[in-house]
């Protein structure tokens, strides 16, 4: 499998593609304005405290106060603060107007202020530092034994007294060498080195340390010998992606190209394309099926539909053939949309339990090259699939999108009937109200046109009952809900 990145820089905007056999699968956007906060190291304050949901907000000078739980807090006694039952006590380990050094670990989503962690950690090409923490972890991903077993001994050989914490082994580190090893562990002994001087004479509300820029970023988390080429169409971000691949990657072998061509570089692709499909409900199958998207700001729900596809042989074959193509389509399309939180998928029902089996199987295996963590179910009785995948940002729809201002995000509007009906109502509210002379009716063109037309009729009996003439005006800005009776 040949996989290749393409960044597309532009003056406020760097835009990352991973392209697997010349398929998009994933999308990455950060702007300068809105630049993702995972990662940073921040000097907070606390500005409340909250003992019923074990939490604590924190002002770190974001425009809304960041949420830290009690179990993201690193104890700093033996007890850990814990109450009688064993659980983290808030109260134990936080008060108001108390200052502490935390990290991001997840943006803030929708309404929801940014999530903390006290227990930070430095990333580095194949390490992760965590200070204060005297362990040696090796990622599950790397499955060899004698792999694990190798790379904990290099680490706890290179580990000094100086050393004020422990090392993760990342999924890259699998088959690196000793020396390269020992580079990222006096890399990070050096940055941490630097946190700590800044976080001593930092104020609170101020930031510490910000994570690398995206274009370098992406090299340093998904670079691997899987990638053969990298395409860059800034000179600038060009030359510090080989500045960095030069000092942390020597050994990889991996193409880095500048492109200067006219023609934009994610069209050679049709990564844009593959975008604005991405931001869609529907998702067309190639067999002639379809998936619908809902978001919402609690789940995610996927419908699977067999939509024009008939099959060969019988209705059974036909919805199993459906759902395994539709099992691959929704595993890229989590990572395209970047979907997280609680995901509930309906696939059509199966009847026979090896093809329920299969379905859920296949839908596993592609999952496996998600580099966020998923949770996958078995299939309820209801013929539903619940899973959950790891959120750490927004989704590429609430990047790229805002609600609809016409429906406010409910994807429908009421029909030029119903609001009609409900102006008569309110005409006879004001008539009862108010002592006017006539009413002025302001509203859309289309519940206009209604009016005055097929609802003519009724529109006489009422200006009969309420015994007062009926006048109309069309507001060329009004969407088809708004309207206005105006007592005269």
């Amino acid at each position: 499998m040949s996989e290749e990145i393409l960044i597309n820089v532009t003056p406020r905007e760097t835009r990352v593609a991973l392209i697997e056999n010349g398929v998009l699968q994933e999308v990455l956007v950060e702007r300068t304005r809105r630049r993702g906060l995972v990662g940073n190291i921040y000097k907070g304050r606390v500005c409340r405290v909250l003992p019923g949901m074990q939490a604590a907000f924190v002002d770190i000078g974001l425009d809304r106060a960041a949420f830290l739980h009690a179990s993201d807090i690193l104890p700093r006694n033996p007890d850990g603060g814990t109450d009688a039952d064993g659980e983290r006590d808030i109260s134990a380990l936080l008060r108001e107007g108390q200052e502490l050094t935390v990290q991001v670990i997840k943006d803030p989503l929708g309404t929801k202020g940014a999530r903390l962690t006290t227990q930070s950690t430095i990333p580095s090409r194949f390490l992760v530092f965590i200070p204060k923490v005297n362990n040696v972890g090796i990622s599950q991903k790397i499955e060899d034994e004698a792999e694990r077993i190798r790379l904990r001994d290099i680490i706890q050989l290179f580990m000094t007294e100086q050393d004020e914490g422990g090392y993760i082994a990342r999924t890259a580190a699998e088959g690196a060498s000793a020396e390269a090893l020992r580079g990222d562990m006096i890399f990070l002994r050096k940055l941490w080195s630097t946190i700590d001087e800044r976080e001593r004479s930092a104020k609170p509300g101020s930031i510490v340390y910000e994570d690398l820029p995206l274009s370098v970023r992406i090299m340093r988390d998904l670079l691997d010998a899987r990638v053969e080429k990298v395409r860059i169409d800034s000179r600038e971000s060009y030359q510090r992606v080989l500045r960095f691949i030069e000092m942390f990657m020597p050994d990889l072998a991996v193409e880095v190209e500048y492109y200067p061509g006219e023609r934009p570089i994610f069209d050679l692709y049709g990564v844009e394309d593959e975008i604005q499909k991405a931001l869609d409900r529907k998702v067309q199958l190639k067999s002639g099926g379809y998936l619908i998207f809902d978001q919402t700001e609690s789940m995610t729900t996927i419908d699977v539909n067999t939509g024009g596809y008939v099959g060969h042989r019988n209705l059974e074959e036909t919805i199993f053939k459906t759902n395994l193509e539709a099992a691959q389509a929704i595993a890229r399309q989590l990572r395209l949309r970047n979907l997280g939180g609680i995901i509930i998928i309906d696939f059509i029902d199966m009847t026979q339990e090896e093809h329920k089996r299969q379905v859920l199987r296949t839908f596993e295996k592609y999952l496996e090259k998600d580099h966020a963590k998923a949770h996958i179910s078995e299939v309820s009785s209801l013929g539903l699939v619940e899973m959950t995948r790891k959120r750490t940002r927004e989704s590429l729809q609430h990047i790229l999108c805002e609600e609809c201002p016409t429906c406010s995000g409910r994807g429908s509007l009421m029909t030029a009937e119903t609001v009609c009906y409900e102006i008569f109502r309110e005409i006879l509210r004001e008539s009862r109200q108010y002592d006017a002379q006539q009413l002025l009716v302001l509203a859309s063109q289309e519940v206009v046109d209604l009016l005055l037309d097929e609802e003519s009729d009724s529109l006489a009996e009422l200006e009969a009952f309420i015994k007062k003439p009926i006048k109309f005006q069309v507001e060329a800005l009004y969407t088809q809900e708004q309207y206005d009776v105006v007592p005269l």
